[in-house]
């Protein structure tokens, strides 16, 4: 099983490495920089390196690298459009640097252009990168608040359908069920993943952002909790970690550092969980 969590680059992105091995993971995600800000990845060829020699030596991978929250690929506003394709082509660029396969980036928010509008405008911005052979983009599905597009599988087939990219799909449990699709049980979890099947293709699932949630299904609410412990609760996440079809797709973690417990006990969980 490939289960990992996401991981700070802090002091040096080859640090990820040692911090996944110490939690007990063996994949796993990272930012390339503050999410928060606008900034170019600061990654040297020596850093780099390392991260890819002590990830090749100690089996950790695949790695994701996670956008910055500020991309939005659906917005109509030029300039914003302009900085988040701009920030989205120096993740792709950073993923060939590190040998890391996967790009993930949320679709982001219409903000009034409209559904329609709004997934034709992501996959013409994702048409515009120039992605490294060996780099894959991800776009996640999303909790859906306000104008926020990725909600709905729908919105996730129309945008690889649209975009003359070879894109793939995160799943985000947690944003998921807040979405409205149920999770808390075996037979909710196989009707998702029947329903995803039929919708996107299972084929395109390349990783899942493994969360419990803090609030109950269909609130758009994206607050993750410790695996088990939320509202999709031990009978959901057994049934994600344990189902046939997702057992070769790589779980990351990016569950809450509180009450005393961290990553490496949520992915002990996990690895609890499977039977």
């Amino acid at each position: 099983m490939k289960v990992g969590a996401h991981e700070s680059i802090a002091g040096g992105v080859y640090n990820a490495v040692d911090d996944q091995i110490e939690d007990g993971g063996n994949c796993g995600q990272i930012f390339t920089h503050s999410p928060q800000v606008w900034q170019d990845p600061n990654i040297g060829e020596e850093e780099a390196e390392q991260f890819r020699t002590l990830s090749a030596e100690n089996d950790v991978g695949p790695w994701v690298i996670h956008s910055s929250y500020l991309v939005n690929l659906c917005t109509p506003k030029d300039d914003l459009r302009e900085k988040s394709v701009d920030s989205m082509q120096k993740e792709v660029d950073a993923a060939d640097a590190l040998d890391v396969p996967y790009v993930n980036v949320h679709l982001g928010a219409h903000t009034g252009a409209g559904v329609e509008n709004g997934l034709d405008n992501a996959a013409s911005a994702l048409d515009e990168l120039d992605i490294p052979e060996g780099v894959t983009v991800l776009v996640e599905s999303d909790a859906g608040s306000g104008t926020k597009l990725g909600d709905d599988f729908e919105h996730l087939a129309e945008v690889l359908d649209r975009s003359e990219q070879d894109l793939d799909v995160c799943l985000d449990t947690a944003h998921v069920f807040a979405a409205g699709y149920d999770l808390s049980s075996e037979a909710a979890v196989y009707d998702a993943v029947a329903e995803f099947d039929d919708v996107v293709g299972l084929e395109h699932l390349e990783c899942i952002h493994l969360n419990d949630s803090k609030h109950e299904c269909g609130t758009n609410k994206d607050e993750h909790a410790h695996i088990g412990e939320g509202y999709i609760g031990d009978e959901g996440m057994s049934a994600v970690v344990n189902h046939p079809d997702l057992a070769d797709v790589p779980l990351v973690l990016e569950t809450p550092h509180e009450d005393g417990r961290g990553f490496a006990w949520n992915i002990e969980r996990v690895k609890e969980l499977r039977e």
